[in-house]
């Protein structure tokens, strides 16, 4: 028993195979020209399912591109298993910080502008783990409003 057929259970297709029984033999030139038919064929169709199953994801995916300047978060643990910027935990945040891309190394990768902290971390990152920061100006409470004093406290109001 061959390894092919033992591993998959069926005999390997090789050229040879690719014949009907009652066909008539073809050898030489024959052989091999009916085999590159058979090879482009199958090399066809792959790139039409290829083609089929991208167009259903991008349906569904979106282009991600950030400018220089613009502010994101870094995801803390792009892979499964992999410990970065501190423990991982069930409840702890996915993306860390608000950092502002300093520069575009390609289209792909960016390079942050990182904290002291985080000063052994390599400043490029890929695109994948960046979550653009949607900052609404509407959410953000000017000091004057609160009158916040000198040792940083303000005085509560009741409603």
């Amino acid at each position: 028993m061959a390894p092919h057929e033992a591993l998959y259970g069926r005999r390997c297709r090789t050229p040879i195979g690719w014949f009907e029984v009652g066909e008539a033999g073809l050898i030489g030139p024959d052989l091999v020209h009916h085999a590159m038919e058979k090879v482009k064929t199958i090399q066809e169709r792959l790139k039409t399912s290829q083609s089929r199953q991208k167009s259903y994801i991008d349906v569904r995916r979106r282009g991600l591109e950030f400018e220089v300047d613009d502010w994101v978060y870094l995801k803390v643990s792009p892979m499964k298993g992999v410990m970065r910027f501190g423990k991982k935990g069930k409840l702890s945040p996915r993306y860390i910080g608000r950092y502002r891309i300093s520069k575009r190394i390609d289209n792909v990768a960016y390079e942050l502008e990182l904290p002291s902290e985080l000063a052994a971390v390599h400043p490029i990152f890929h695109l994948s783990i960046l979550k653009k920061c949607m900052s609404d100006p509407s959410l953000i409470i000017p000091d004057e409003d609160i009158g916040i004093t000198d040792n940083l406290s303000y005085e509560e109001i009741p409603v």
